[in-house]
Formats: structure tokens, C-alpha cells, sequence
């Protein structure tokens, strides 16, 4: 059952949300054209920003005020697909922006972080992290919008 039907309403999270993908780290080919993909496909679902840092600035000073800030981190939190769009969706609702950051090669260890994401207990690298990161985010905008996510 598509989300929308579960709350009972066609949902989709508005473009007025603005997600921001904070990655530390250059994106290089063959995932900076993924990443183009999705940067396409959610346009018309959120107002997302792609931020990279250089392995030596700070990622504190970056952060937006009052955003929602997720940390990717392989032992944080895991969501199948429904369960994330309902987190997309709670997030809406709340009004607030939201920030995921992608750690570098080695790592990153934010201490005041609304929620600690796992995309899975393997280590993947932090280039084909952001992918599989937007995917997801545009697989949760297509299951609040009752649209077909399984390809």
C-alpha cells in the first residue's frame, strides 16, 4: 500500500522543503553523473542543495540553522523504504529543513545530530553513498506521492 493511501491522502513533500546533501569529499565520475540523475528527478519533489567540503574544512560551520541534520553512519539508525518515507514525510510536516551529511573517507562523527542514518551495516564508499543516499530520498518522494518506486 503506498503511503499517501496509508495516511489516507495523496502526500507529497513540497518543494518548499529544502534538502541539503552535505558531503565531504569531491564527487568524481562514475557517480557525479548518478548523483546529476537524481539532482534531475527531485527537482520537482524538493529544493535540494548539494554542498561538498574539502576533506579539511569544517562541517559544524556549514550546517544550516535550525535544519534537521542526519549523519550517515553505518551504525545509526536503518529504514526500509516505507518506514523512510514516512520519516521524509514527518519531516514536512514539521516545517524544517533537512540536512544529511556524508562523512569523507574516513568518516565523520558529528556529536549534535538530530538522527545517526544507516544506509546499511557495510561500509560504503562516501562517493556511491550520496547515490544510494538521493535514491532513497527520491524513492520516499515517489511513495508519498502514490507513484510506483519499484523499477
Amino acid at each position: 500500500m503506498a503511503l499517501g493511501l496509508f495516511l489516507g491522502h495523496r502526500a507529497s513533500i513540497a518543494p518548499s522543503l529544502r534538502t541539503i546533501v552535505l558531503a565531504v569529499g569531491r564527487l568524481r565520475p562514475p557517480f557525479a553523473d548518478d548523483v546529476q540523475h537524481y539532482q534531475k528527478l527531485l527537482a520537482r519533489h524538493t529544493r535540494l542543495e548539494l554542498i561538498e567540503l574539502r576533506d579539511e574544512e569544517k562541517v559544524e560551520g556549514r550546517i544550516p540553522e535550525r535544519a534537521y541534520l542526519c549523519l550517515l553512519d553505518s551504525r545509526g539508525t536503518d529504514f526500509d523504504s516505507m518506514e523512510f518515507s514516512r520519516f521524509m514525510e514527518e519531516r514536512r510536516q514539521s516545517g524544517q529543513d533537512l540536512c544529511f551529511v556524508v562523512g569523507g573517507p574516513r568518516g565523520l562523527d558529528l556529536d549534535q545530530c538530530d538522527l545517526k542514518l544507516s544506509l546499511g551495516a557495510m561500509t560504503l564508499p562516501h562517493q556511491l553513498a550520496r547515490v544510494v543516499l538521493l535514491e532513497q530520498i527520491y524513492r520516499a518522494h515517489k511513495i508519498l506521492a502514490g507513484e510506483p518506486y519499484h523499477y
